[in-house]
């Protein structure tokens, strides 16, 4: 089984795009946290075409379920690990032997054992204190160690936790044998200051893989997320278009996105493959794509504004941050209420339906009042009956 490659922080790559400032792992948890979002539930069949999808999409580590749940799950997990694929499938359990039972009849050979962090969870969830989640931790890890997995322990409620305890549990989950920690901010209160302050305090305490996994519930799972990996995060966790419990989690395809395009930081992932993912998570959990979400959303690189149009005309660069062929994509121009004359010019040509200037002006006029009445943006059929009714008009004025 292929296991994901242990990250140093000052590792240096290059690539296709130029030499990168270092590597970051996405651990891909749509299988998992992503079908706890409400209604959203996989077949086994799906589950194994999603994994399928994200590798080839480029992810190299998934969660691919909770074997706890039962032996329904179980065989799920083991479908998946079954298909053979190029990346380290990881079952989410929580901190208790029988959980890791579980995750080795699945066939995993990594886990990510979760444990309350926070006091307000502790006393709630476990009704304990910290000393038994010390205890507990170091037990857990031990097991799942002598039992031949890879070990992550996700922390859970981490936001709001003391950080000196934090950095109490990494040393024992270190001590027992774990590799990673999972900073999670499973409230979401994180900011993008805080969460970058809490990953640089621990980071400077542990030669630990740290992993930052945050959720979306004000809106900055993605901001929280890239924050946290310029602090010293070496994975993240993220899900297909954000899905997730609540608001969902920091989606995919912006961090793989945001973290080439801002600060040249290797995902691995395949960007042009990103849409197709987006596509088959979407119709799988019922959940369409808005039309604006950022990076597979349809009207990404959509322009009616006249002022962005006649931009784009003369130079796309003026008003597209980057070339949506680096995601396989290509930007497209639609004339609505705010197009100006280069754009209705340019669908004209592009229809080979000549105009003279007053003709424009009246176009122009007509397309404006039926996207108004209309509220979509006008079809190239349309234009064409608005130009025809146009030039009748020019005619029988004798223009």
């Amino acid at each position: 089984m292929f296991q994901s490659k242990r990250i140093e922080k000052s590792e240096q790559i290059s690539g296709p795009q130029g030499p990168y400032a270092r590597e970051v792992v996405l651990n891909d948890t749509t299988l998992r946290d992503g079908e706890q979002a409400p209604g959203v539930a996989f077949t086994v069949a799906e589950k194994v075409e999603i994994a399928r999808a994200l590798s080839k999409a480029g992810v190299t580590e998934l969660e691919a379920g909770t074997p706890a749940m039962g032996a329904e799950e179980i065989g799920a997990i083991r479908s998946i690990v079954e298909a053979g694929l190029p990346l380290t499938p990881i079952a989410w359990c929580r901190m208790r032997r029988e959980d890791v039972d579980a995750a080795i009849a699945s066939g995993v050979t990594m886990v990510n054992l979760s444990v309350p962090v926070s006091d307000t969870q502790i006393e709630i969830k476990l009704r304990g204190d910290r000393s038994r989640v010390l205890e507990q931790t170091k037990s857990v890890v031990a097991y799942a160690r002598g039992k031949g997995l890879d070990v992550a322990v996700g922390g859970e409620d981490s936001s709001r936790a003391h950080p000196d305890f934090l950095i109490e549990v990494m040393a024992a989950a270190r001590g027992a044998g774990a590799r990673r920690f999972r900073v999670a901010d499973t409230l979401s209160v994180l900011d993008p200051f805080s969460a970058f302050d809490l990953v640089a305090k621990l980071r400077a305490e542990t030669d630990m893989e740290l992993e930052i996994h945050c959720h979306d519930d004000l809106g900055l799972a993605t901001a929280n997320t890239l924050a946290g990996i310029k602090a010293g995060a070496t994975h993240a966790s993220v899900t297909v278009i954000g899905l997730g419990e609540r608001a969902g989690n920091a989606p995919l395809e912006e961090v793989a996105m945001a973290a080439m395009q801002l600060y040249k930081y290797r995902t691995g992932v395949v960007l042009t493959e990103l849409q197709n993912v987006a596509a088959l998570v979407s119709a799988a959990a019922r959940r369409p794509i808005p039309l604006n979400k950022s990076i597979v959303g349809d009207h990404v690189f959509t322009h009616e504004s006249g002022i962005h149009v006649d931009g784009l005309l003369k130079d796309q660069r003026s008003y597209e941050a980057f070339d949506p062929r680096i995601l396989g994509r290509a930007h497209r121009i639609v004339i609505g209420k705010h197009s100006g004359s280069a754009a209705v010019t340019a669908a004209l040509d592009g229809l080979s339906l000549p105009a003279s200037s007053e003709e424009l002006s009246q176009i122009v006029a007509f397309v404006r009042v039926h996207a108004l009445n209309h509220k979509e943006p006008v079809s190239g059929e349309q234009l064409t009956s608005i130009w025809r009714n146009v030039r009748e008009q020019s005619a029988s004025r004798g223009l």
